[in-house]
């Protein structure tokens, strides 16, 4: 007699630990450990270690709040911008009402759940779906933490008790953060994968009708959903004013997406239904260990995003593919998606060549790693040396790494100084190992991540452009604590924070330049408005600060109408100037105090037909030759930015040797001479005025 068959219950060890497939990301990351131990100095540290923890912590929290909310099939896009407004509320309450540091944080972690409860009750409420909900609570949030603020308050007067919650250590290597991270990662992984509410959540993101059914209270379980994630919203941008010494309101801009990119990497599936905290993490470590390898190898962190764009969509093909193709077929199903599948060994192979790519595009880019193996195959071996009687080669002198930042590094008043540092590396005929790094977008956080990343890394000078200067001062110091000589360029940190300034043009001279030859411009009376990039950047702050005091003193009978940002872009410079025109039509100059905004505002000028009004501003000539021959820039005030980036590494390289301490006086700077120092600074010279008598002379 034939015996019936008999249903398995049971799992395999490694599918218990992993169900969905968890395990590839471990040999993503064995990968990345392998090869950036081998690329990356000083990857394969204690120390690098807990800063990986450190750079991540932020978004880590993010993604652990994601992650519930996408596994009950929901999303959040609303979490960066509520770290935000967690951020202002943070700095106002102690800054300014005078509210202790535990009773501020307390009711900034209250506004993130506030705000995450007015998520989950439009959506469970009101039936609207998530993305609308929380793409308009995105917009809100930011809007109501900049309209706080007006763009331009920072509040960076915290306690160095609740600083160090950011930057301190416990026991001399322990970032102050981990024990705060893991006190949440564990509570997340015992409320998902060890309650009730978790067994729910996952009914939920499988099947809402079939987990009402179940008696599952839907309603109330979608909201406290977004109420945890708005919760560890909050609690991030804690962290966050504490690493950086300030809160502001674009705190957390672009966290979201990267929270979203940890989550799904991490095999929670989109759909719903699906997931740990377990992949989560690992795919939160596959990413930020990608990006500090690459700047320890010394290599652009952007390319990280491409490799991790390959790794996400091969994850949600995957899942695609797992799922017999049956995405489409969700809202008309029982959500398939949570049937459970088994990966076929297509899909494990197309994941692992995609790794393998990944990997490849890493080392290929690793110009140091191809020529040092070039020069190991070249040598001849040691014993044959020896046995033809010769002495050893002497070891090569070691290389100064000098390491320069500006805070945009895609503008192309950045571009025009990286073309002069590049000239001055060249000059040194090899004795600089030179690496050129930043945000894609000013921000101080970044500047942070990078600059950290370089200490790890133990370069010899790190030359920054400053975005932010509380925000960035405390990670300086740090470098000069490790040993690391620290210079600024273009715009300064705090005194102590550097040993020296290289000073393109003092503050005062570059805001009287601009006013004065507004003035002239106007013929001493008038309207004018000025565009600048960031209502943050510390060194456009001061000039404008400068032209204020020109104004006041000398021009009476001349207003100022408006300051408006333009994000450091061209095209938003341009919207910015046809907006401002149509509310001040009295308007008469347009000032743009940063490159792109010349230019903007010149092409906004053409587009209105307003013959009466001019630009003038800070810019290069190259971005404002054709305006100025057309007669709608009069004039741009300006150094040479060429040779900026050319002293600086000039600077950096006398420091790093001892040839320019406190007292120096003057320095020798290659094709610029005898430069002159006073006191702190190194002083490239007075501002320069180009017009349509001279502007053809120059090419940058």
């Amino acid at each position: 007699m034939t015996e019936p068959t008999r249903l398995s219950t049971h799992q395999s060890t490694l599918r218990r630990w992993f169900p969905n497939h968890e395990w590839v990301l471990l040999i993503l990351l064995a990968v990345e450990v392998a090869l950036f131990s081998a690329t990356g100095r000083n990857f394969l540290t204690v120390t690098n270690a807990f800063e990986l923890v450190r750079s991540g912590c932020e978004v880590g929290l993010l993604a652990l709040g994601m992650t519930l909310v996408i596994i009950t099939g929901g999303i959040d896009l609303s979490v960066g911008s509520m770290m935000g407004m967690a951020a202002i509320t943070l700095g106002w309450l102690n800054n300014v009402a005078g509210v202790p540091i535990v009773p501020a944080i307390a009711v900034a972690l209250a506004m993130g759940a506030l705000g995450g409860w007015m998520n989950g009750a439009l959506i469970a409420r009101l039936g609207v779906p998530p993305l609308i909900v929380t793409l308009g609570t995105y917009s809100l949030f930011r809007g109501l933490a900049e309209g706080l603020t007006k763009g331009i308050i920072n509040y960076s007067s915290f306690s160095d008790a609740f600083k160090a919650l950011g930057n301190g250590y416990w026991l001399g290597c322990v970032p102050r953060q981990l024990p705060l991270f893991l006190l949440v990662a564990v509570g997340v992984w015992l409320l998902l994968h060890r309650s009730v509410f978790g067994r729910q959540l996952y009914a939920l993101g499988c099947s809402k009708e079939g987990a009402l059914h179940a008696g599952v209270p839907v309603g109330r379980r979608v909201v406290t959903t977004y109420v945890l994630s708005g919760l560890l919203a909050a609690l991030a941008a804690v962290v966050y004013a504490a690493r950086l010494g300030q809160a502001k309101a674009d705190a957390g801009t672009g966290f979201e997406l990267m929270a979203i990119t940890a989550v799904v990497l991490g095999g929670t599936s989109i759909d719903g239904g699906k997931g740990t905290i377990l992949g989560t993490m690992l795919g939160l470590a596959a990413i930020v260990m990608l990006e500090n390898g690459l700047r320890l190898a010394g290599q652009q962190a952007e390319a990280s995003q491409v490799m991790i764009g390959v790794l996400l969509l091969v994850a949600i093909l995957g899942h695609r593919f797992g799922t017999g193709g049956r995405a489409g077929a969700v809202a008309s199903t029982s959500r398939d998606s949570c049937e459970e599948f088994e990966m076929k060994n297509y899909q494990v192979a197309i994941l692992s060549v995609a790794m393998l790519l990944s990997a490849l595009i890493v080392a290929g880019s690793n110009k140091k790693v191809a020529e040092q193996m070039s020069l190991l195959s070249a040598a001849p071996p040691v014993a044959a040396t020896q046995r033809a009687g010769a002495p050893p080669p002497p070891p090569p002198a070691k290389k100064l790494t000098i390491a320069l930042m500006p805070k945009n590094k895609g503008e192309p008043y950045f571009l025009s100084c990286k073309k002069g540092a590049d000239e001055a590396v060249a000059a040194l005929g090899g004795q600089v190992e030179f690496l050129w790094d930043g945000p894609a977008n000013p921000d101080p956080s970044k500047q942070n991540e990078v600059i950290d990343a370089w200490i790890t890394r133990g370069v010899d000078v790190i030359a920054a452009s400053v975005e932010n200067k509380e925000a960035i001062s405390t990670v300086l110091k740090k470098a000069r604590a490790k040993g690391i000589k620290v210079i600024c360029w273009d715009a300064d940190a705090v005194a102590d924070a550097r040993d020296f300034m290289v000073q393109q043009a003092t503050p005062e001279g570059i805001g009287t330049a601009l006013m004065d030859e507004a003035a002239r411009v106007m013929g001493n009376k008038g309207t004018f408005a000025i565009v600048t990039a960031s209502l943050t950047a510390a060194n456009q702050n001061e000039w404008i600060e400068y032209i204020k005091k020109r104004l006041a003193a000398k021009y009476p009978d001349i207003k100022l109408a408006t300051i408006e940002p333009s994000e450091g872009k061209r095209d938003v410079a341009m919207t910015r100037t046809s907006a401002l025109l149509k509310a001040n039509p009295d308007v008469k100059l347009v000032m743009g105090i940063a490159a792109p905004a010349v230019p903007g505002a010149a092409e906004a000028v053409v587009q209105s037909g307003r013959k009466d009004v001019k630009v003038i501003g800070l810019s290069l000539p190259s971005l404002c030759r054709e305006f100025i021959h057309k007669g709608v820039v009069d004039c741009i005030v300006l150094w040479n930015t060429v040779d900026l980036g050319y002293l600086t590494v000039h600077a950096a390289r006398a420091l790093a040797q001892g040839d320019i301490k406190a007292g120096s006086t003057t320095m020798e700077a290659g094709r610029l001479g005898k430069i002159e120092i006073a006191g702190d600074q190194v002083l490239l010279g007075k501002p320069f005025v180009f017009n349509k008598d001279n502007v053809d002379q120059f090419d940058f």
